[in-house]
């Protein structure tokens, strides 16, 4: 029997694993989708700098930390998996197409030099010098200036899942693709097992000693089987992929919540929507224009650039944007790690570590009282930034 069964087979179920594994635990996975299904795999994969400070919030340390872990992961997956996840500080650019945008940019700024991170503010004529690729945008009067952060990273979302799905399996993780989870059980506050349907029509009773919830979107939905009420709400967001001839950009650019993420073979990436369209992953031709306008906007004529691909992912949200992280209320074997909402790629190793500490009875290493599943929250828009 396996010491610990988790629910969802994407990027922080899949961590979540490969972190309990490499203390030895026997792991068993539950994935109802293919990896191409889950929000991880269809993000983008832009981390923002998250140096470690002293007045640093619940999200930031967990943020901070899962970033820095996230070196070291990048390292280790290649030597285990042969797989390079693409991680990389590209720098990234913050523009603004107005003055009033521009001062939101510079407060910006104050508060990310207020957090350690390295930022310069830059006037129009500057932007060029940063990003070759804008001139045309600044000579037009798109871009009225911007702020530059050195320390962006990004990495690629399905080289990162592939390299993590591979390194769980070397470490004798057991991965049950196609489960479809249709009933669980529990006896005086304990999970007893999971009763899944299989990809091939069979039911099955998956028994483990701990359970964890790791399902993103649909995490909510399990816990209804448990009479637990936790509430994650699906926000879709699209993406378009373009195909230059040559190169356009070579920084990320970030545009309000828009943004161009390019490639070194010349891709570049146009995102993201922010919808209430219930657990609907389909693309819509209305959201991919727009995303086509908005680089059409800053890079001037797009007509070389051929649209590659278009695909859509649905973030876990939260009603106060925080993720839950910590035992399921009211059973002593069950735990949750679900609500990441945009930053789940990002927090996942951290995550990975703080779940594998709860479950193996260890202390961990941050403070999850703002985190915990059964915490009094402040609503707010999910569909807004934060």
């Amino acid at each position: 029997m396996p010491d610990c069964c988790i629910i969802g087979g994407g990027v922080i179920g899949l961590s979540i694993a490969r972190e309990l594994a490499g203390r030895g635990a026997m792991v068993c996975v539950l994935t109802r989708h293919g990896e191409r299904s889950t929000a991880s795999w269809a993000a983008a994969g832009i981390f923002p700098p998250a140096p470690r400070h002293a007045r640093e919030t619940p999200a930031e340390a967990l943020t901070g930390w899962s970033d820095e872990l996230h070196r070291r992961w990048s390292r280790e997956l290649l030597d285990e998996t042969g797989i390079d996840n693409g991680l990389v500080t590209c720098g990234g650019l913050h523009v603004a197409g107005d003055d009033a945008r521009l001062s939101a940019l510079e407060a910006m700024a104050t508060s990310y030099r207020d957090r350690n991170a390295r930022c310069e503010v830059l006037g129009a004529a500057s932007v060029p010098d940063i990003e070759p690729g804008l001139r045309d945008a600044v000579r037009r009067g798109v871009v009225v200036g911007g702020i530059f952060l050195p320390d962006e990273t990004q990495i690629r979302p399905p080289r990162h899942l592939a390299a993590v799905r591979r390194s769980c399996h070397k470490r004798g993780v057991t991965i049950l693709d196609g489960a479809n989870v249709t009933a669980i059980s529990a006896t005086d506050g304990r999970i007893e097992g999971v009763q899944v349907t299989t990809a091939a029509g069979k039911c099955e009773t998956v028994r483990a000693d701990a359970y964890c919830l790791a399902a993103g979107a649909w995490a909510g939905g399990l816990t209804t089987h448990l009479n637990v009420e936790f509430e994650t709400m699906p926000v879709r967001g699209q993406i378009a992929l373009l195909r230059f001839p040559q190169p356009v950009l070579s920084r990320v650019i970030n545009m309000g919540v828009d943004y161009l993420l390019p490639r070194a073979d010349g891709r570049l990436l146009v995102g993201s929507t922010l919808e209430d369209a219930g657990f609907d992953s389909t693309t819509t031709t209305e959201a991919i224009e727009r995303l086509r306008a908005v680089a059409a906007t800053l890079l001037g004529d797009i007509a070389q650039a051929s649209l590659e691909q278009v695909w859509a992912g649905l973030r876990p949200g939260s009603i106060d944007g925080l993720p839950s992280i910590g035992r399921l209320p009211g059973y002593r074997n069950g735990f949750v790690a679900a609500g990441h909402f945009r930053a789940g790629l990002h927090q996942s190793p951290g995550t990975a570590v703080l779940m594998a500490d709860l479950i193996t009875g260890r202390k961990p290493a941050i403070d999850l009282a703002a985190f915990a599943p059964d915490r009094k929250r402040n609503g707010r828009d999910p569909l807004m930034p934060p």
